[in-house]
This record gives C-alpha cells, sequence and structure tokens, in this order.
C-alpha cells in the first residue's frame, strides 16, 4: 500500500511548483490597503461597519482607536430585551472620505 497521494511512474497528479515570485514578502502593515476607492461612497454619510466589537466598548474606545482621523459620530447599537447589553457591531461616521479610507485600511486590527 502506498501512502503517496501520486503514483511514482505517472506525476499527473503532482502539484505544479510555487511561483514564490508572486507572494508577498512585506508585512500586511507594509502593504498598501486593498480596497477599492471606487466602491467608496461619492458624499457624505462616509460611515464604516464596526463588527466582532466586544460587549463592553464604549464610544469613547471607538473614538480612541480611530484618534487622529476626522470622526463625526459613533452608533453602538443594543439589545432590545436587555438595553445595558451592546449588539457586538456599530458604525462609525467620518467627517471626510479620506478618514473613512484610512479606518477602513485598519481592517482586522
Amino acid at each position: 500500500v502506498s501512502t503517496t497521494w501520486h503514483s511514482n511512474d505517472d506525476d499527473i497528479y503532482r502539484a505544479p511548483p510555487i511561483d514564490r515570485s508572486i507572494l508577498p514578502t512585506a508585512p500586511r502593515a507594509a502593504r498598501e490597503p486593498n480596497i477599492d476607492r471606487s466602491r467608496l461612497p461619492k458624499s457624505p454619510p462616509y460611515t464604516a461597519f464596526l463588527g466582532n466589537l466586544p460587549y463592553d466598548v464604549t464610544e469613547e474606545s471607538i473614538k480612541d482607536f480611530f484618534r487622529g482621523l476626522n470622526i463625526s459620530a459613533v452608533r453602538l447599537p443594543r439589545e432590545p430585551t436587555n438595553p445595558e447589553r451592546l449588539k457586538g457591531f456599530g458604525y462609525a461616521e467620518f467627517e471626510d472620505i479620506d478618514s473613512l479610507f484610512q479606518a477602513l485600511s485598519l481592517n482586522e486590527e
């Protein structure tokens, strides 16, 4: 019984070699953000969805995270049955398109 996934006689099942020249070599933080500017809004409101937020996040901590950007509003929806508990997502509104672009480039931070 052979434990290989291809036969030695026929290399048609062998994976093609990886072209390492197309793999990213710079760390993610040093690369240009992968954001399609044509999909961004052309006029206000410039709103970003904030997902997977901890339930104890505050508007102040969101504003602190986006410090240096022109943030105009933060909305953190709450559970209707328990107004003390956040839903785990929110929205941040920015004053200009450049601030929205910079905020979106912080994805997964």
